[in-house]
């Protein structure tokens, strides 16, 4: 793992679309959409409905070989605000067990703005913490150093006559957007106009792998709100 100097933190870009924070052992993740299968169910789309047991089995797997002590999720973690009530018993003790043995704290979003049913952990709109903000949405206005995620940042690429795309990390000086953690997420373009609004200035996407960082320059500037 190679850390990132950020606002004078070291963090680690994770090849699983997380962030680890080693001064804190603490995970952040974003966007892990549970009971995204059970919604598109509910209105005729039938998918294979374990995208939230196999989202939080990669947590659990991740806070294990990491040694967590805290988990920060970044908005939009359940599909929506109905989700709690949809989790199948699998899924509900796997996450009970996660939330009772670490600090979890819960970051509401557009998908999940009033939950119901948290089944532990703390609830807060955003966080600042040791000098971060944590919240779901960059804030343009806001000149604080930011984590966020919502956009579901994905790299693209022609390579070798193919078309590739790998979920990426978008950082600049003040603000990283996290990719999707969740199993049945997409992804936005990370050169898209409204990630350049959101996050301002000069900016790169950083595609993470075992024991390197792949960053690429995002070409144009875009006026801050």
């Amino acid at each position: 793992m190679v850390p990132l100097s950020f606002a004078g933190h070291e963090l680690l870009l994770l090849p699983e679309a997380a962030l680890f924070w080693p001064a804190r052992r603490a995970l952040v993740l974003a966007d892990l959409h549970f009971e995204k299968a059970s919604w598109y169910a509910a209105q005729g789309q039938m998918l294979p409905p374990y995208d939230s047991l196999a989202t939080l089995s990669a947590i659990a797997a991740l806070t294990g070989r990491l040694d967590a002590q805290e988990v920060w999720c970044l908005g939009d973690s359940f599909h929506d605000d109905g989700g709690t009530a949809r989790l199948p018993d699998p899924a509900r003790r796997k996450l009970s067990d996660l939330t009772g043995k670490l600090r979890w704290t819960w970051i509401t979003g557009n998908h999940d703005s009033a939950p119901e049913d948290r089944l532990g952990g703390e609830i807060f709109i955003q966080a600042e913490v040791d000098g971060l903000v944590l919240r779901h949405e960059a804030d343009p206005s806001d000149p604080r150093p930011e984590l966020s995620g919502h956009f579901h940042p994905k790299l693209r690429l022609m390579h070798r006559g193919r078309n590739v795309s790998r979920r990426c990390f978008v950082h600049s000086k003040r603000k990283i957007i996290l990719p999707a953690f969740g199993a049945l997420t997409g992804g936005l373009d990370a050169r898209h106009p409204e990630i350049g609004r959101a996050i301002g200035g000069r900016r790169e996407a950083i595609v993470a792998l075992p024991g390197r960082l792949l960053r690429f320059p995002l070409s144009g500037n875009f006026t801050e709100l």
